[in-house]
C-alpha cells in the first residue's frame, strides 16, 4: 500500500507515507479548532463569561503571594462579611496550572491575556489526546476521525472559546489523557509500561477533577468498565493488580486537593472502592471455581456487590451528591429551589437543541453503534468495544439533564461516530473493483463535515462561535452587540468609590465587580451561600423603606422584621414554627442550619441570625433594551427584556419568597405598575412604561392585555441625595446615547446611609 511507502529512517524507526498523513490530518484539527475557538476575538480580546474573572484573579495572587498563600487565603473580597476559603471551593488545579506555565510562556504578555490565550491551545490540543484516546479504542483512523469531529463539535467548543477561562477546557484536556492512558495500560500488558500508564492515569484524572467537578462523569464508565472486567478479561491475574493500581492512584492523588478530597471521601470513593473489591474477589473466585460454574459466581458476587452499594447510600454513611449531580443521573430529578432553576447552563435540554448541535454525526454515531454490537463485522478487542460502548451511552445519557452537559453528549458522539466512520471506510476500500465507491466515498464524508459547519448561513455551527465576550454586551441577548459599558463602570467604582466600599449587586455579577473594580461583593457565581442571594433577591424586590434597612444596615444588626420571619427561616432550611418549638428558652437568637454554619466556619450553638444587615455603600444594577424612535419624533423610547435585571424580576420574586404575580403580568415578562412604582428594582430603573403596543397591528393602548409589549421612556425616580434612600451616581455611555439600537446600561446608586425612613 501506499500509505506504507517508506519515507525515511530515524535511528530504528521507519518514518512512512501513514506516519505524514496523521501529522497532517491531527495539524489541521488543531488548527481548525484554534480558528473556530478565536472567533470572539474580533470583538475584542477579553475573558468570556463571569468565573473566568475569578480564575485570572486567583492566577494572580498565586504569581503574586506563592501557593502557600493561595493554600491558605481567604478571600475577603468576596461574600462580605464571611468571605470565602479558595482553595476549598475553587479549581485548583486551573490556577496552579496556569500560574506554572505563566512564567515559561507568557512571550512578555501580561497575567490576564496570557489566561484568556490559555483556554485556546488547551481546547485546542486536546484533539491530539481525543486522537490518542479513540485510536487505542478502534485503530489510527477512528482516531483521526475523532480529532476532526472534535474540532468542530459545538457543545465543545462554544464552551473552551478564547478568553473560556474556566473548568471544561483543561479539564477535558487531562480527562481525555487520563482515559486515555487507563485503557491503554488495560489493553497491552506490558507490565512496568502499563503500571507507569495507570498510576499516570489515575494522577491526571485527580487533576482534571480538581479542574472540573464535571469529570466525575469520566469515573463512571470506568465504575461499569471494572464490573464488566472479569466478565471479558481472560488475565484475570493482570486485572488483579492493575485495578488496585489505577484506584489507589486516582484516590491518593486526589487527596491532594481539598474540593476533590471530599468528592473520593464520599460517594466517588464509595464508587471506585467496591468495583475495585469486586474484582480482587472475582478473581480470587474465578481461580477456585471450576470452569462451569465461574461465570455464575461472579454473577453472584457482583449483585451482593451492587446491593451493598445501594444500601450503604441508604443508610446515610455517606453523603449523596449535590442535585447537579443527582440531576445528571436521574434527568427527570426535578429542582426543589427557584435558585439552582434560574441559572441559564441548568436549564433543561431538548431535542431540537440537541440535534441542532449533533446534526449529520447523529448517523455517524448510529453506524458506530451497529458496528460495536455487531460480532461479525468487527475485529476490535472486547474489552476496548465494551470500555467504548459503557463510555458513549453514559455520556450521552447524561447530557439529556441540563444544557451546560450537551458537552458529554459530543464526547459519546465523538466514539461513536469516529470508530462508525473507521469501520465503514475499511469496509468500503476493502471492496474489489468498487472504484467510483471508493472515489465517491471521501466526497461524501466531507461534504458531510461542511454542511452543519457552514450552512444555513444564519445558524452554523460557525455562527456559534460568532458572538462577543460577555464583559462587552453583559450577557444580554444582544449577540452581536459590544460595548464598554460594563468595564466603564468597573473603572468608575475603582476610581471614584472608597476602597472599603461595599457593592450590591445580583451574584451575576459579582466576580465582575470584585476582580475588575477591586471592591468587596455580598454575592458572587460561585452561589456558596444560598440565603445570602435570597436576602439580596428579596431587598431588589420589596419596596424601598425595606430593602433600604437591608441593604444599609450593618450586620450585627438583625432587620428580621424587614424580610419577614417566615422568609429568615425558610432559608435556613426550617420553619418558623419549627424552629420555635425546638427553642422554646431563647427565642431571639435564630440558629441557622447545620449546613449553613459549615459553610460559614461558625459553631452551631452560636448566636447567629440569617436576618442580619448585609451592611452594603452601593448597588449594581444592570439593565438591557433597545432605543429607537417614532415617526416624527426626536424623543427615544425603549424596550426591556433585554437580558439585564429587569428580566429576572420573576427569579427575585420566586428565590426570595415572593408573590410572582404583584411584579409580573400574566405572561411572567411583562411588570406591573406594583412592580414599577412600589419595588425597589423598579424605581431603580429609570424608565417608566409609556404605552403598551399590540406587536401584530402596532397599535397603542395605555392598558396591559395579555401580548401585548410595552414601550418605556425615560424617567428618573431618585434623584434627591439629601431625601432618597439610592440615588444615582453613575450611568454608563450607552444611557446617555441617542443612538437606536441596543442598550447596555450599567447603573450606580449610592445607599444613602443618612436617609430619614
Amino acid at each position: 500500500m501506499v500509505s506504507n511507502q517508506k519515507l525515511f529512517t530515524v535511528g530504528n524507526f521507519d518514518f512512512r507515507l501513514q506516519h505524514l498523513l496523521v501529522i497532517g490530518v491531527l495539524a489541521l484539527s488543531v488548527s481548525i479548532s484554534m480558528m473556530i475557538r478565536s472567533t470572539p476575538a474580533s470583538y475584542g480580546l477579553e475573558l468570556f463569561e463571569f468565573d473566568p474573572f475569578f480564575n485570572f484573579r486567583a492566577t494572580e495572587y498565586i504569581l503574586e503571594n506563592g501557593t502557600d498563600a493561595y493554600f491558605n487565603w481567604i478571600d475577603e473580597k468576596s461574600w462580605h462579611p464571611y468571605g470565602r476559603n479558595v482553595s476549598e471551593t475553587s479549581q485548583v488545579t486551573l490556577h496552579l496550572t496556569a500560574a506554572s506555565l505563566y512564567p515559561l510562556f507568557n512571550f512578555g504578555s501580561s497575567v490576564y491575556d496570557f489566561t484568556i490565550l490559555l483556554p485556546l491551545v488547551f481546547g485546542s490540543l486536546t484533539a491530539v489526546v481525543v486522537f490518542a484516546f479513540v485510536r487505542v479504542l478502534g485503530g489510527t483512523t477512528a482516531g483521526l476521525f475523532a480529532a476532526l469531529i472534535f474540532s468542530i463539535s459545538v457543545p465543545i467548543f462554544t464552551r473552551g472559546l478564547i478568553g473560556w477561562f474556566k473548568s471544561e477546557p483543561l479539564g477535558l484536556f487531562f480527562a481525555f489523557l487520563a482515559i486515555y492512558l487507563f485503557v491503554s495500560g488495560f489493553k497491552f500488558n506490558k507490565g512496568k509500561i502499563s503500571l507507569i500508564k495507570l498510576i499516570t492515569a489515575g494522577f491526571f484524572l485527580s487533576i482534571g477533577l480538581s479542574a472540573w467537578g464535571g469529570i466525575l462523569f469520566f469515573v463512571i464508565p470506568i465504575v461499569l468498565f471494572y464490573f464488566a472486567l472479569p466478565f471479558i478479561k481472560n488475565k484475570n491475574n493482570f486485572i488483579m493488580w492493575a485495578a488496585p493500581v489505577f484506584s489507589a492512584s486516582l484516590i491518593l492523588f486526589s487527596l491532594m486537593f481539598e474540593r476533590t478530597s471530599t468528592f473520593i471521601i464520599g460517594y466517588a470513593g464509595l464508587a471506585i472502592l467496591l468495583p475495585t473489591i469486586f474484582i480482587i474477589i472475582s478473581g480470587v473466585v474465578m481461580k477456585f471455581s471450576n470452569e462451569r460454574v465461574k461465570i455464575r459466581n461472579c454473577a453472584i458476587v457482583l449483585i451482593s456487590f451492587i446491593a451493598s452499594g445501594i444500601g450503604i447510600l441508604n443508610s446515610g454513611i455517606v453523603g449523596l451528591p449535590t442535585f447537579r449531580y443527582l440531576n445528571a443521573v436521574n434527568p427527570f430529578l426535578t429542582a426543589q429551589d427557584s435558585l439552582t432553576d434560574s441559572v441559564a447552563e441548568h436549564t433543561t435540554t431538548n431535542l431540537s437543541l440537541s440535534f441542532t448541535f449533533l446534526s449529520v454525526f447523529l448517523i455517524f454515531a448510529v453506524i458506530g453503534i451497529w458496528f460495536l454490537f455487531s460480532k461479525k463485522t468487527i475485529n476490535l478487542k472486547t474489552d476496548m468495544r465494551i470500555f467504548a460502548i459503557f463510555t458513549s451511552i453514559i455520556a450521552i445519557y447524561v447530557s439529556s439533564s441540563f444544557v451546560r452537559l450537551e458537552l458529554f453528549a459530543s464526547v459519546g458522539i465523538i466514539i461513536l461516530g469516529s470508530i462508525g466512520l473507521a469501520i465503514l471506510s475499511q469496509k468500503i476500500f476493502e471492496q474489489k473493483n468498487q472504484n467510483f465507491t471508493k472515489l465517491i466515498f471521501p466526497v461524501i464524508i466531507i461534504f458531510l463535515f461542511i454542511i452543519p459547519v457552514t450552512l444555513p448561513e444564519n445558524n452554523n455551527w460557525l455562527s456559534w462561535a460568532d458572538f462577543p465576550p460577555s464583559i462587552l454586551n453583559g450577557g444580554s441577548a444582544f449577540s452581536q452587540f459590544a460595548s464598554d459599558d460594563w468595564k466603564d463602570a468597573m473603572i468608575w467604582l475603582k476610581e471614584n468609590t472608597h476602597e472599603d466600599a461595599i457593592i450590591a449587586s445580583w451574584w451575576d455579577y459579582g466576580y465582575w465587580i470584585t476582580t475588575l473594580s477591586d471592591r468587596t461583593t455580598l454575592a458572587d457565581n460561585a452561589t456558596l451561600i444560598d440565603w445570602q442571594i435570597k436576602k439580596i433577591g428579596f431587598a431588589l424586590i420589596t419596596n424601598p423603606e425595606n430593602s433600604w434597612h437591608i441593604l444599609s444596615s450593618d450586620h450585627s444588626e438583625d432587620i428580621s422584621e424587614y424580610l419577614g420571619e417566615e422568609n429568615v427561616f425558610a432559608w435556613g432550611g426550617q420553619t418558623y414554627s419549627d424552629w420555635l418549638s425546638e427553642n422554646e428558652t431563647n427565642k431571639d437568637c435564630k440558629h441557622v442550619s447545620a449546613t449553613e454554619a459549615k459553610k460559614l466556619n461558625i459553631e452551631i450553638n452560636d448566636c447567629f441570625t440569617l436576618g442580619q444587615g448585609l451592611d452594603a455603600d452601593y448597588i449594581v444594577i444592570y439593565l438591557a433594551g433597545e432605543r429607537f424612535y417614532i415617526q416624527d419624533s426626536n424623543i427615544p423610547l425603549y424596550t426591556l427584556e433585554g437580558g439585564g435585571d429587569e428580566s429576572k424580576k420573576t427569579w427575585y420574586a420566586l428565590i426570595s419568597n415572593h408573590e410572582v404575580s404583584k411584579y409580573v403580568q400574566d405572561d411572567n415578562i411583562t411588570p406591573t405598575d406594583y412592580y414599577m412604582e412600589k419595588s425597589t428594582l423598579g424605581m431603580l430603573t429609570p424608565f417608566s412604561i409609556f404605552k403598551y403596543v399590540e406587536p401584530n397591528t402596532g397599535r397603542t393602548f395605555d392598558d396591559y392585555y395579555n401580548g401585548f409589549i410595552p414601550v418605556y421612556a425615560s424617567e428618573l425616580k431618585f434623584k434627591d441625595p439629601e431625601n432618597d434612600p439610592f440615588y444615582l451616581v453613575y450611568a454608563s455611555p450607552s444611557f446617555y446615547s441617542q443612538e437606536p439600537g441596543p442598550m447596555s446600561t450599567v447603573l450606580i446608586y449610592k445607599i444613602n446611609h443618612d436617609y430619614n425612613s
